[in-house]
């Protein structure tokens, strides 16, 4: 009787303490969740560091038949390590795999070295990628599943072993009972007939994921939906396929974020956000980012198909930043990478920003008689100081081992700053098929014309006197993108916030829209129209006290017209 009183003691104490831990732990979804969409991510929010192993395993079982559908087994190294691989990842050693950080130029390609896969965007053997079954941010780890392993009106449960998560205090003792973590899933999707479709990473939409989104559209789909995503960080590379007719919309460009440390050493496919044989796709108001500050192959954007629209959307990648092919029209949104940053053909950007932390801007990649790149009042310029950093519009059509001679770049009305004097890069041949051609370019700093003496001998500068057509053909993307006239209803996307100035200062207000085609402007102040201001930025140069005030702009195109305060002015007396 001792014996057996000793043990029951002991039992009600382990589970006392393994109660007592749990509670230190915040899930998501909750125990007990009900609704919980099948794409969701997990997520353990520790009340310590986390330190992360590479033993042990994450499974999910069906709560009414005990049967294991999906595991992460973290003995099993995420893909190949490189300069970009997140902590912990980069100091964990794996058996079976080298303790060795990859390159681009020294890949692993032992094909007996065993990664994590997770199929993305299809189930193909080129849709397989290599992905982190845990993230780490401060004192969260996100699990990321096995896609479309969960379905809809099941209930799971959660048994983590303790090796996955070896806190130095010992507080995670695992979860390996049927009862710490349930949830229930939704009991029926949502219906294919829902021409809006809601993401958020709260679970409060129709999908925690993008990609579930995505995956839930039926291939070589008819009718347009509109996919919106709600403001949150959404850690995921996402595959859009052979489906058409979609606006991916978020809700905020700075707040709405999709991001992945995703890579060409990492993965052969290396985009975070990749669109590959869709068209009539508009991309609209959000971020997407690949994760990591050493230079790669990691494009923020692969957009491949025709009749493709983006606007005021910000893409951060690293050699490339954007990669296309077919018909894309690209307005009001900012491409930063390492160089090379636009690579392919096919694009008309409009208003656009180009950051480089390295080398070119641009690689256009066309044939003859096809689209490359065409920039009207966009601006680029470089981050980073030294000469080392050389950022020229583009390279060179053909120079050493690459040849394209029928490259076409053409810039309109630009803003440009460090940008050497030759302009494009050194070519090894005269280059007499390319298109590389520069109309109106100023410095970005002050306005002023760009010395434009030095550009190399086979580019050209275009002149209203002798190009007046040219300029007006390249300046219409329809022209431009073969007979493609890109539409969307115009739409003011800005939020209005309030900024402060001195008197004297200079200021530039302006607004994030999305239009198609290019629309007209004009500014009130206080409601009241102000002749003459016409232009997509307000300069007010002097700042006076009687410029305070809300100011909005009305923009409009042959499909409507759309209106929304952009500022309310607030003017400091004491003078900048």
């Amino acid at each position: 009787m001792k014996l057996i009183s000793l043990l029951l003691i002991l039992s009600f104490c382990i589970c006392a303490h393994n109660a007592q831990s749990q509670n230190n732990l915040t899930l998501f979804p909750k125990n007990n969740a009900t609704d919980v969409n099948p794409d969701a991510q997990l997520k353990i929010t520790f009340n310590t560091s986390i330190v992360f192993g590479n033993k042990g395993k994450i499974r999910i079982y069906d709560a009414l038949t005990n049967i294991l559908v999906d595991s992460l087994d973290m003995s099993i190294p995420p893909g190949p390590r490189n300069t970009r691989t997140p902590s912990p990842y980069d100091t964990l050693k794996y058996l079976g795999v080298p303790d060795v950080t990859y390159t681009v130029n020294k890949p692993d390609r032992d094909t007996s070295h065993i990664y994590q896969l997770n199929y993305i965007g299809g189930n193909e053997f080129y849709d397989a990628c290599h992905f982190f079954p845990v993230l780490i941010n401060d004192r969260t780890a996100t699990i990321t599943l096995h896609n479309n392993h969960l379905k809809y009106n099941k209930t799971y449960y959660v048994n983590i072993d303790p090796e996955v998560f070896p806190l130095k205090d010992g507080s995670f003792p695992g979860i390996s009972d049927k009862t710490t973590w349930v949830f229930a899933t939704k009991a029926t999707p949502p219906s294919n007939y829902n021409d809006y479709l809601v993401v958020a990473a709260d679970g409060s939409g129709d999908f925690n994921t993008v990609q579930g989104a995505f995956d839930f559209i039926p291939d070589n789909n008819t009718d347009h939906k509109t996919i919106v995503i709600k403001n949150g960080i959404y850690e995921e590379m996402v595959v859009l396929k052979s489906k058409h007719n979609l606006t991916i919309l978020g809700e905020d460009r700075d707040n709405t974020i999709i991001r992945y440390p995703n890579n060409g050493v990492f993965n052969y496919r290396r985009y975070e956000f990749t669109i590959h044989g869709c068209n009539d796709i508009n991309l609209v108001n959000f971020s997407t980012i690949s994760v990591g500050d050493a230079p790669a192959q990691a494009e923020g954007l692969c957009i491949k198909g025709n009749r493709n629209q983006v606007h005021n959307v910000t893409v951060i990648g690293s050699g490339d930043a954007v990669q296309a092919g077919g018909t894309v029209f690209m307005s009001h949104s900012s491409i930063k990478g390492y160089g090379d940053n636009v690579l392919g053909a096919g694009i008309f950007f409009n208003q656009c920003d180009f950051i480089t932390t390295y080398g070119p801007h641009l690689w256009a990649r066309n044939s003859k008689g096809n689209p490359g790149y065409v920039l009207n009042n966009c601006r680029l310029w470089k981050e980073g100081d030294g000469e080392a950093i050389v950022s020229t519009f583009a390279r060179a059509p053909i120079k050493s081992n690459y040849s394209f001679p029928f490259t076409e770049t053409i810039l309109l009305n630009c803003a440009i700053d460090d940008i050497p004097p030759g302009g494009w890069g050194e070519s090894t041949d005269p280059c007499v098929g390319s298109h590389c051609w520069e109309y109106n370019s100023v410095n970005l700093k002050d306005g002023s014309p760009a010395d434009i003496s030095q550009r190399v001998p086979y580019s050209r500068q275009l002149s209203m006197e002798n190009d007046s057509q040219i300029i007006a053909n390249y300046s219409n993307p329809e022209f431009f993108l073969k007979g493609w006239k890109p539409q969307y209803y115009p739409k003011i996307l800005s939020k209005p916030t309030i900024i402060e100035v001195s008197e004297g200062a200079k200021t530039k207000l302006m607004a994030e829209v999305a239009a198609a085609p290019i629309p007209t402007y004009q500014w009130f102040k206080n409601g009241i129209l102000m002749e003459g201001q016409e232009s997509s930025v307000l300069i007010i140069d002097p700042v006076t006290a009687s410029d305070g005030g809300v100011y909005s702009v009305e923009i409009e195109n042959e499909l409507g017209n759309d209106r929304g305060n952009v500022v309310t002015l607030v003017v400091n007396n004491t003078p900048e």
